[in-house]
């Protein structure tokens, strides 16, 4: 990921996602969705059903589940915890857009879709990394 300079706001997005990012089966368990998490350092994986995204899964959400009386994260499925509102985008969205519409719906990700396919993921971390490498570019 490089910063050439402030008018960064008008790149597209592909040039700052996270590419390829993991996903996980929407029959997976929770429990497996959890260890794929921590093995990957991740906090959002896309979900998906016969190669299509069919949803989010976070760590919040995992963590909420497993506060739940009588849940065993080994016994329930991954699409009954995601979230089927997936904020999507195509790769040539601007960057200032996409981050714009993240803080104005609060969402913790931005899955970057192209032709049906998922080929990024562009999270706060991934924001973040941006504005340090914008400051960097700054001194």
């Amino acid at each position: 990921m490089t910063v050439q300079s402030p008018t960064t706001m008008h790149s597209s997005i592909e040039h700052f996602m996270t590419p390829n990012p993991h996903c996980i089966g929407r029959e997976q368990s929770l429990a497996a969705a959890h260890e794929r998490m921590r093995a990957l350092g991740v906090r959002h994986l896309p979900v998906l059903s016969a190669g299509k995204l069919v949803g989010i899964v976070s760590q919040r959400d995992l963590l909420f589940v497993e506060t739940l009386r009588d849940a065993e994260p080994a016994g329930v499925r991954v699409d009954e915890a995601m979230s089927a509102d997936v904020y999507t985008v195509p790769p040539e969205r601007p960057i200032g857009e996409v981050a714009a519409r993240m803080l104005e719906r609060k969402f913790g990700c931005a899955v970057v879709v192209r032709h049906g396919a998922v080929v990024g993921i562009f999270t706060t971390t991934d924001a973040l990394r941006t504005l340090m490498n914008i400051v960097d570019a700054w001194r």
